[in-house]
Order: structure tokens, then C-alpha cells, then sequence
């Protein structure tokens, strides 16, 4: 199994931008700067702790009474914030020498008195009492030291990584910040685009942001004005065209009408109605294209009209759809895009099935029907318009051949497609699947 480290969204990868190298550069400043920082800092306190305890053994070594041994230890008391005490004829363990692991600190304090005092020690440092406590072996006793921690190390250290580490994080929240009002341009053109794919109006959208951003949304307005333009020409050249058409039909009809009834006559009033389906068809195909607003539309109650409209023709359809089921559609146009499925499929199969579910971010609508089907490799030509399939259709079937090119092009104005299958039944399943 992949793991993906990497962000999907450009707001994460901006903020992995930023936060990489900041680690990086913290990381590499405190093992490399800080740590030599440390290590020198504790090197010279230790240094003037050991130098201290010898220059106040070496006192106390040629006191020559007891009462000059003491004024030495109150000396270093005063001076050196170190309590001294002697304990005649005590020895240091084995035990109380022996290595263990120690501290940056500690390393450095046994290091210092290695160099500083020729005598054996021992030190234990207390991190509850914040004191360090050495013991050193004289010729008559043990001689014991306490001076307090903070004597040690510095704590600039601490100090300037807690000054790195809050910058950072306050620099990243003010950079963050940035961030969200700069993604906020992408993710308007991003909304756009998509409402824009399924058939619905932008007409608030405008430029904003930085000049790339600005540039893209500038030609995803002039791409929007582009396809609106061409979509339009269709639209008013298919009326156009049909409408014209009509009045020689009708005149056609009424020359007919008056003729004598003959075999003649006959096929030519057949071909006028061939025609004239088709300029319906032609009609249909561009009301497809109209400016209807879209509108949140319960899929039941959609599916429900069309099978309705279906039973009164004394078809059998059944539904089944899941409950609550909303849709963001143009209602006439996706209604007449189900209809025409519904009825292509009365027209080969005597029982016709519809389903609709949701799926993910999409509506999934099957119409089935128990009909001949269709070859899996010809279920794309039955799309192109005017296209009959030989297996399946015959000159008394009705239609032109525009119904199921209608009913792709309205669920591709939503944003969606149709795609046919092999149905339960053995027939043919219309499957529409549009985005929410």
C-alpha cells in the first residue's frame, strides 16, 4: 500500500513550503549554533567552579588552626555562594567514583575538575534541590562542596530556542493566514468552472486575486463567453431551420390533402410525417439549450412525474428511489432527457425499471428495460444523431434518432453523461449520472 506524505490541495503544499525549511533551518541552528553555544557556556562555568574549589582547597590546605580553616569556608560562602564542610577521616567508595552517564553538564564539570584539582572526587547532582554536591578525598577526610545548579549551565539557551520556536509558529499562523485569502481566488474560479460544467449561471463571477489568478479567470471568462456564443448560434440556427421548415410542410400536407388517395400519394404523405417528426425532433434538440434556471429539484418526485406521464400511454414502469434524494437540475430539460430514455425503452422492452440512488458526490439514475439490448460495440453510435441501429431499430419503430442525443446532451450540460449497459433483465440499462 502507497502512503501519500505529499498534501493533494495547493493550500497544503504552500504550507509544507513554509514549514520544511523552517524545521530545517531550526534544526540545523540548534544542533550546529546552539549546541556549540551550550557546550562553550558550560566549558566555562564549570571551568570557574573547579578553578574556585581549587583556589579555596589550596586555602584551606595551609590554614594553620582550625579558626582560619573555618574563615576560609565562610569566605567561600560569601564569595563563591559555595557551603564547604570537612568530615576527618572519611573515604570515598569506590562506589561514589565510578562512571555513569552523565549530562552535557556534568561531562563538562568532570572534565574541569580532571584538569583543575589532583584529587580524587565524587559529584551527584540533586535536580530537586537544584544543588551539586562534590566530595573530595584529602589525606585526613573528605572535604564536601554544595553550590547551587544554575551555576552550571545558562539558561540563554533555553531562552533563545523558546524565542525561535514562538517566532516561528507566529510567523507561520500570519502566513497561513495570507495564504487562505490568496487560496480563496483559486477556489472561486474553481466553483465557477464547475457550476459553469453543469449547465448553471455565473454571473457574480469576476477577477481577483494575484495576476496569474487574475489572467486564468479572465480566459475562463472569455472560454465561458466563447461556448455561450456558440451554444446560442446552435440553438437559434436548429429554430431557425425547423421553423422555416414548417410552413412548405404544411402546404405539402394541405396539397396532399386535396389529391386523390393513391399508392403514390400515399408514400408521399408518409415521407411529410418522416419530416415532420423530425423537425420536432430538431425543435426538441434545441430547447435543450435554453437559458432555464437550475433549481433544487426532488428526485422522486421528478421520477415520479415521468412514469407517471409513462402509465397514462399504458406502459409498465416501476420506480425505486432513495428517499431524500435532491438534485441541483434544470427540471424541464432534465425531465425531457428521462422521458426520452423512458421512452426508448418502451419502445424495444414491454417493462421498464427506474432507479435512483446517491453515490458519492453524484446521482446515479438506471433506466432498464427487458428489450434486445444493444452490442456493447455499437452503444456509442446510438448517441450520434439521426443514427439507427439496424438490430434494434426498423422504419415503423418511430423517432428520428435524436431522442437518445438529446437526453446525452442535457446530462452533459449538468455536468454528467450517460453511459449504456447490459440491464438485470437481459436488456439494455440507460445509466445517468449527474454531479450535486
Amino acid at each position: 500500500m502507497k502512503i501519500r506524505i505529499r498534501p493533494k490541495s495547493l493550500f497544503g503544499r504552500s504550507i509544507l513550503l513554509l514549514v520544511v525549511p523552517m524545521v530545517l533551518l531550526q534544526l540545523v541552528a540548534a544542533f550546529a549554533f546552539y549546541q556549540r553555544h551550550w557546550d562553550t557556556i558550560s566549558r566555562r562555568l564549570s571551568g570557574g567552579i573547579a578553578g574556585e574549589i581549587a583556589a579555596v582547597l589550596e586555602l584551606y590546605t595551609t590554614a594553620p588552626t582550625p579558626a582560619d580553616q573555618q574563615a576560609v569556608f565562610d569566605m567561600a560562602r560569601r564569595q563563591f555562594q559555595m557551603a564547604m564542610e570537612f568530615n576527618p577521616g572519611a573515604t570515598l567508595d569506590a562506589e561514589d567514583q565510578r562512571l555513569r552517564p552523565l549530562s552535557i553538564t556534568d561531562r563538562e564539570l568532570k572534565r574541569a575538575l580532571d584538569d583543575r584539582v589532583a584529587l580524587p572526587y565524587a559529584f551527584d547532582a540533586n535536580r530537586q534541590d537544584d544543588q551539586v554536591e562534590i566530595q573530595l578525598q584529602l589525606h585526613d577526610g573528605v572535604l564536601t562542596v554544595w553550590t547551587i545548579e544554575k551555576r552550571l549551565f545558562s539558561t540563554t539557551t533555553y531562552v533563545f530556542i523558546l524565542w525561535m520556536v514562538g517566532a516561528s509558529i507566529v510567523l507561520l499562523s500570519i502566513s497561513i493566514v495570507f495564504l487562505r485569502r490568496e487560496m480563496r481566488p483559486i477556489e472561486r474560479l474553481a466553483k465557477a468552472a464547475d457550476n459553469f460544467g453543469k449547465g448553471q449561471d455565473v454571473p457574480h463571477f469576476a477577477p481577483e486575486g494575484t495576476r496569474e489568478i487574475r489572467r486564468a479567470a479572465e480566459a475562463f471568462m472569455v472560454m465561458r463567453e466563447r461556448i455561450q456564443r456558440q451554444i446560442d448560434q446552435r440553438t437559434e440556427m436548429l429554430a431557425g431551420v425547423s421553423h422555416d421548415l414548417r410552413a412548405p410542410l404544411t402546404r405539402m400536407k394541405l396539397a396532399l390533402a386535396l389529391m386523390k388517395v393513391t399508392d403514390e400519394t400515399a408514400d408521399l404523405k408518409r415521407d411529410v410525417d418522416e419530416m415532420e417528426r423530425m423537425i420536432r425532433g430538431y425543435l426538441d434538440f434545441a430547447r435543450g439549450e435554453d437559458s432555464e434556471p437550475a433549481e433544487s429539484v426532488d428526485m422522486s418526485h421528478l421520477l415520479g412525474e415521468v412514469a407517471s406521464d409513462a402509465r397514462r400511454k399504458g406502459k409498465a414502469v416501476s420506480i425505486v428511489v432513495d428517499q431524500d434524494l435532491v438534485a441541483k437540475i434544470r427540471p424541464n430539460a432534465f425531465k425531457r432527457c428521462l422521458t426520452n430514455l423512458v421512452e426508448n425503452a418502451l419502445r424495444y422492452g414491454k417493462t421498464v425499471k427506474i432507479g435512483a440512488r446517491r453515490v458519492a458526490d453524484a446521482v446515479e439514475i438506471a433506466v432498464d428495460d427487458d428489450g434486445p439490448g444493444i452490442p456493447a460495440d455499437r452503444r456509442d453510435d446510438v448517441f450520434r444523431p439521426f443514427r439507427r441501429l439496424d438490430a434494434a431499430r426498423g422504419p415503423d419503430t418511430g423517432g428520428v434518432g435524436l431522442g437518445l442525443t438529446i437526453a446525452r446532451d442535457v446530462a452533459r450540460a449538468h455536468g454528467g453523461d450517460i453511459t449504456l449497459h447490459d440491464a438485470p433483465a437481459g436488456g439494455l440499462r440507460a445509466l445517468v449520472r449527474i454531479p450535486v
